[in-house]
């Protein structure tokens, strides 16, 4: 008996959770504090067909989106034939995968009664693949790190020990890379487990009608917001930072009756370092920023995403081909919907956010004893890699968040887990005061950060920045964000991108960018502006210069803080 709608929608609602878990147990069995801290990870069910039918909301659309694209890859290289109940793949394939070779890709085939039903699938940033390490200095994809090509880990129950042992003799965190490979093993049999309890509840023999009732109703859904738009063609740009030079994104949207055509004629070539996207990358975040405009209340899956229709010119950055560099692909894959927003804005005005600090503020410190004199005896060599945000920009009615990664939806690491891991000091973390660009509606703060090393320690800094000389800019009169600042403590300048030495007893001066603003700051309301003083995210001279507060009133609200009083 075919189940009723109302049954095939709990069915629905139920691999929805039954991801979700299998992403909190990855989350709670990673090594890599990337993971259990920061949450960039992705995990996803899918049919027979390669076809993703849900995504877990713990991870990023970087990471989810893509892989949507990465199951039939997987099915095409095992081959149909060569499927077998027990087994386990894996890959860190940049075109094949999620976009650069410290992301690793572990799919799952999923038996049941003795039939193969479906898969399942999830994704971990990992600290180390080896190579230069986590940075943009390398000048091809070879340089970068181990390849693991699409194969199996496991073979009917059986662990490749020789793929273990070339992991193992090629990375710098052997034991913690070996782990993270092993949680994402694991938590692709948990959600197997969940989907057999759930066919069995449901006396299911196969997946085909809820796929089926999944796939149709998101696709039906997803037109029916795309047909409600106007039809329209607008297109955006942005110029960011690039490594040596600026790199410029370009957008063209088409607003069709059954799609939107999405494309990147203009943009800048490919670079030198590794700052390239591929493309599975570069669809997966402007897919993401159409559906959170359009239709940001239809679960992802394959039949949600697939009337956004993405292209973009070989051999540009945003469609790099192997073996172009492509480590640091998110500096500027995140820069992406900010860039189709400013192209959506013309078609859906009050819409769409201003633009954020976009990218993550990564860095990465790779430790080592102090060479210039005898170092303390126990210390060690240590990969420490860090995950913070900067400000995201303003929205039509509502103020950007603080200290947040849009569109990642990375969390920021707290301190106790970064010093937790290595020898690595964070004398400072707070947010950064005037940093938000002025609006009606404020834009995000970025943050402070002072980092520094152990006694006995020096260290080598990879900067993973941007917003240093092309910041947030505002929207419909708003002010830009501030920009990115980088210096060491002797007052050394540092560069926003690459591997940067730091001696011993010296420390890294972080200020990360801020949101933009939307609207005019002279619109704000005075009680915002009133509260912003009062908590410190302005100064007593933005409040005056950029909102229009007089000096009574900015003393007004000072003498109010300090006799403790609610503002």
């Amino acid at each position: 008996m075919t189940p009723s709608t109302v049954a095939y929608q709990v069915m629905w609602n139920r691999l929805i959770s039954v991801v979700e878990e299998q992403a909190q147990a990855l989350v709670r069995t990673a090594f890599s504090t990337s993971v259990r801290e920061a949450g960039d990870l992705s995990a996803g069910v899918y049919d027979v067909a390669g076809r993703m039918l849900a995504q877990a909301v713990t991870g990023t659309p970087g990471h989810v989106n893509a892989m949507a694209d990465a199951v039939p890859h997987f099915i095409r290289r095992i081959g149909r034939d060569n499927i077998r109940a027990g087994d386990v793949y894996i890959t860190n394939d940049p075109w094949e995968g999620t976009g650069h070779l410290h992301d690793i890709t572990v799919v799952t085939p999923s038996f049941h009664a003795g039939s193969l039903v479906g898969f399942f699938a999830c994704t971990a940033h990992i600290v180390d693949i080896g190579g230069r390490g986590f940075g943009a200095d390398a000048a091809s994809v070879y340089e970068e790190g181990l390849y693991i090509p699409i194969m199996k880990l496991v073979d009917q129950g059986r662990v490749d020990d020789t793929l273990i042992r070339i992991i193992r003799g090629n990375v710098r965190e052997p034991d913690q890379l070996v782990g993270d490979i092993h949680a994402l093993a694991t938590c692709n049999e948990i959600g197997h487990r969940r989907l057999v309890d759930m066919m069995g509840e449901f006396k299911l023999s196969n997946l085909a009608g809820i796929a089926d009732f999944i796939l149709e109703n998101s696709r039906r859904a997803t037109l029916e917001c795309i047909a409600a738009l106007p039809r329209a063609k607008a297109s955006g740009e942005m110029t960011i930072d690039g490594y040596d030079r600026p790199v410029t994104l370009k957008v063209q949207l088409d607003i069709q009756a059954d799609r939107i055509l999405c494309g990147f004629n203009g943009t800048s070539p490919p670079d030198k370092k590794g700052i390239n996207v591929p493309m599975v990358y570069t669809k997966a975040y402007a897919c993401y920023a159409l559906k959170c405009a359009i239709a940001p209340d239809i679960p992802n899956n394959a039949a949600s995403l697939a009337p956004f229709v993405i292209t973009a010119p070989e051999n540009t950055i945003v469609n790099a081909l192997h073996p172009a560099p492509v480590a640091l692909r998110h500096v500027i894959g995140h820069m992406i919907p900010d860039t189709v927003f400013a192209a959506l804005d013309k078609i859906l005005p009050n819409t769409v956010p201003a633009e954020g600090a976009g990218c993550l503020c990564n860095f990465q410190v790779s430790l080592r004893p102090r060479h210039d004199q005898a170092a303390p005896k126990e210390a060690i060599r240590a990969e420490v890699l860090t995950f913070n945000s900067g400000g995201s920009g303003a929205r039509p009615t509502l103020d950007g968040m603080n200290a947040t990664a849009f569109p990642s939806g990375v969390m920021t690491m707290p301190i106790e887990a970064t010093e937790h891991t290595g020898p690595v000091i964070i004398w400072r973390k707070e947010l950064r005061r005037d940093s938000g660009g002025g609006g009606k509606y404020r834009g995000g703060l970025g943050q402070y950060m002072e980092v520094g090393a152990q006694d006995g320690y020096e260290f080598d800094f990879q900067a993973m920045f941007d917003r240093v000389d092309h910041p947030a800019r505002g929207r419909d009169g708003g002010h830009n964000g501030a920009p990115t600042r980088i210096a060491r403590s002797d007052g050394t300048a540092m560069k926003g991108k690459g591997k940067q030495f730091v001696p011993h007893g010296q420390r890294v001066m972080l200020a990360f960018p801020g949101g933009a603003g939307y609207g005019d700051p002279a619109t704000r309301a005075r009680g915002d502006v009133r509260r912003d003083l009062a908590l410190g995210y302005i100064s007593a001279n933005a409040a005056m210069a950029v909102y229009g507060l007089t000096a009574d009133e900015v003393a007004e609200v000072q003498n109010a803080v300090k006799q403790g009083e609610v503002v």
